[in-house]
C-alpha cells in the first residue's frame, strides 16, 4: 500500500499492525467505490413537483387512534328527572350588644381643608386685628356709660338736694307768715317736737287773744334773710338774719332745725323771740 501525499514521512517506519492494515483497505475501496457525476444541464432540468396542501397535511398529519372506551356503573343521579333540592333558610342574625365600659364608636371625622400657610398667617392676623377693634370699641362703651351713669346720679343727687333745699327754705318762709297773721293751724302743721306742743296747748279763742296783744305791742320775730341752708338726709339746719318787728333796724343771725316728716319739712326747733 502506498502512502498517502503530505510531508515527507520520518525514516524511522512503525510498525504495522493488522487492524491498521484493514483500515487502509476499507479506505481505498470507499474511494474506488465513488462515481463523479457530470454537472446537470439546466436545460433538461426535471420538473418540479407541487404538492398541494391539503395533501401535505394529510400526509403530516398523524393517524388518529380511537380513545379507549370507559364503562361506568349506573348510580341514582342518572335518573331522567332533574331534582331540585332546596337551600336551608339562615338562622336570623342576632344583634350583640356592646358590654358595659365599651367604648362607644365614634363617628368618622369629615376631613378638613388646611389653608395655605401665608393664608392661614393673613386670616389669623386679620381676627387679631378684629379683636383688638372690638376690645378698644367695648372699652370706650363701658368708659361711656360709667360716665354717663355717674353724671346721671351726680345730677339727680344735686337735683335731690336743690329740690329739698328749696322746700326747707318754703317751710321756713310759711313759718315766718304764720307767725306775723296768727295762723295756728299752719303752726301746728308746720311744726314737730317742743315747738308743735306750745302751739298744740293753744285753744283758738285763747290764741286769738294773746295774738292779738303780740302783734299790737309788736312782740314777734321776722325773718329778713334766709342765708345758708345744710340738708343731710332727714335733718337740716337753716341759718337766716331776723329781727324784732318793734326794732327792725336791729338784726341777729339765728338757726332753725328742722325734720322730715309726713313727706314734708316741719320745723322742730325754732328761734325764741
Amino acid at each position: 500500500m502506498p502512502n498517502p501525499s503530505g510531508p515527507d514521512q520520518p525514516d524511522d517506519e512503525v510498525d504495522e499492525t493488522p487492524a491498521d492494515v484493514a483500515a487502509d483497505t476499507d479506505r481505498t475501496a470507499s474511494e474506488a467505490a465513488t462515481e463523479v457525476l457530470p454537472p446537470p444541464d439546466p436545460e433538461h432540468e426535471p420538473a418540479t413537483e407541487v404538492i398541494s396542501q391539503a395533501q401535505a397535511h394529510t400526509e403530516q398529519a398523524p393517524v388518529s387512534q380511537p380513545a379507549e372506551r370507559r364503562y361506568t356503573a349506573p348510580s341514582g343521579f342518572d335518573a331522567g328527572s332533574t331534582q331540585k333540592i332546596d337551600t336551608p333558610t339562615d338562622p336570623a342574625t342576632e344583634v350583640f350588644s356592646p358590654p358595659p365600659g365599651a367604648v362607644p364608636p365614634q363617628k368618622p371625622v369629615a376631613p378638613q381643608m388646611i389653608p395655605p400657610r401665608g393664608e392661614g398667617s393673613k386670616m389669623l392676623a386679620n381676627r387679631r386685628s378684629w379683636g383688638w377693634v372690638i376690645a378698644v370699641v367695648l372699652v370706650i362703651a363701658a368708659l361711656a356709660a360709667i360716665a354717663i351713669l355717674g353724671t346721671v346720679l351726680l345730677t339727680r343727687g344735686s337735683e335731690s338736694k336743690v329740690s329739698q333745699e328749696e322746700k326747707v327754705r318754703s317751710t321756713i318762709q310759711n313759718f315766718d307768715i304764720a307767725i306775723q297773721n296768727g295762723d295756728l293751724a299752719t303752726l301746728r302743721s308746720i311744726t314737730c317736737g317742743a315747738t308743735r306742743d306750745s302751739y298744740v296747748k293753744y285753744n283758738d279763742h285763747s290764741w286769738a287773744e294773746t295774738h292779738a296783744r303780740v302783734a299790737a305791742a309788736k312782740q314777734y320775730p321776722v325773718v329778713a334773710s334766709i342765708d345758708e341752708v345744710v340738708v343731710n338726709g332727714d335733718h337740716a339746719e337753716a341759718n337766716v338774719t331776723s329781727f324784732m318787728a318793734f326794732a327792725p333796724q336791729t338784726r341777729s343771725t339765728r338757726s332753725f332745725d328742722l325734720q322730715f316728716r309726713d313727706d314734708q319739712w316741719k320745723i322742730c326747733q325754732a328761734p325764741q323771740s
